[in-house]
């Protein structure tokens, strides 16, 4: 593909004979107002001019936060602008999978810009197969809305992908929901990695239970406190009457007495 600056011949489905995704040309997944201000901006034309799949990565690096659109004027993120990008150059899938790996460690916005154009892109069932690994990530992200920052994880973007119709100022297509996809047998149950975790606590609430039944019966600390009490009770009882009946009888067997 010729690289120009305005993209034009990116949007022009005139004579078009790229790949397509569901249909359409891939330049065309985000939305006309988005993809103007992007072609329209000044970071498009100078930082995303004649990239292809293996220095976009090198942009991608360089990324401080994740976001659409900010400001007055709307202008678009370079978060945005390299996901664009990647529409246009429509790279195979081996390269964007690189992508979520290389992210792993040190690139968590790599990493992120192959997440969003994995929901762009993939057929729902591989959505879900490739993302869902990835809501372990506890790693913070920035990320830029209309006039402020703020702070987001990995997981939750993930999260947000997979559950919104709307993410990063940009309309996602119809994502179906996963118990549609298991019932067609297109995905498989999903386990929770916190699974072993919320089990544990179930046993613990369980032995709890047990050990509060068992108090129940006999066995309580109410109850034993209450026998202590008892048997402390009816051993001063005994004393007491046991200091009277002796007082009785010196009384009787003192020779003064009446």
């Amino acid at each position: 593909m010729t690289h120009r600056a305005d993209a034009s011949n990116t949007l022009d489905n005139r004579g078009y004979n790229g790949p397509l995704i569901r249909g359409q040309n891939p330049a065309l997944l985000l939305e006309t107002a988005m993809r103007d201000r992007i072609t329209d901006s000044l970071y498009w034309k100078e930082q995303c001019f004649g990239l292809n799949a293996a220095t976009l990565c090198d942009r991608a690096v360089e990324l401080t936060y994740i976001g659409g659109t900010y400001g007055v004027a709307m202008k678009p993120s370079p978060f945005i602008c390299l996901a664009f990008k990647l529409l246009t150059l429509v790279p195979d899938r081996e390269i964007i999978l690189e992508y979520l790996r290389m992210g792993g460690e040190e690139w968590k916005y790599l990493r992120a810009l192959a997440a969003f154009y994995v929901r762009l892109t993939f057929d729902a069932a591989e959505v879900y197969k490739t993302l869902e690994p990835f809501l372990e990530d506890s790693r913070k992200l920035r990320q830029r809305r209309k006039e402020v920052y703020v702070l987001v994880h990995v997981d939750e973007f993930v999260d947000s992908l997979l559950t919104k119709d709307r993410v990063c100022g940009t309309s996602l297509w119809k994502l179906p929901a996963r118990q549609v996809l298991e019932d067609l047998e297109q995905l498989e149950e999903r386990v929770s990695p916190l699974q072993g975790e919320l089990d544990e606590m179930e046993d613990e609430d369980g032995s709890a239970g047990d050990v509060m039944e068992v108090d129940r019966n006999g066995r309580s600390v109410g109850s034993e406190r209450s026998s202590r009490s008892r048997s402390a009770s009816r051993s001063e009882s005994h004393s007491r009457s046991r200091s009277r009946s002796r007082s009785r009888s010196r009384r009787r067997s003192s020779p003064y007495s009446d």
